[in-house]
């Protein structure tokens, strides 16, 4: 169900400490931690607590944290020092775009320059 924690969902472990990730940041509904194939110097995911597949599925079903997804990566842009020279917070949505882990979240990218267009 969504909004429930899933058994078979690799963020939903890290959530619940099951499966350890180098935390960055947490707030009372979003996690953020560092990336374990990075593609930039900084690259940093921000999840919400709660599991839905997608971001879109997050904002209909919950737009406050959604919301907080997108505060938290501004403040992890900020904390890292990134915020000056440029970041980017990318949400892949479906396989097709690169999605590998059904689990909404966001990707923080920074530290270097990034491309347009990219892919």
């Amino acid at each position: 169900m969504a909004g429930e924690p899933q058994t078979d969902c690799l963020f939903c472990k890290i959530v619940s400490g099951d499966i350890p990730a180098t935390f960055v940041r947490e707030s009372e509904t979003t996690v953020a931690f560092r990336d374990i194939n990075p593609q930039a110097p900084t690259h940093i995911l921000v999840i919400p607590r709660v599991h839905y597949p997608d971001a879109a599925s997050l904002a209909a079903a919950e737009p406050q944290i959604a919301a907080d997804v997108l505060r938290e990566a501004g403040q992890v842009a900020a904390d890292e020092k990134i915020e000056a020279n440029g970041y980017r917070v990318v949400f892949n949505t479906g396989a097709g775009a690169g999605q590998t882990v059904f689990h909404a979240h966001a990707h923080v990218l920074g530290g270097r320059g990034l491309n347009w267009p990219p892919g």
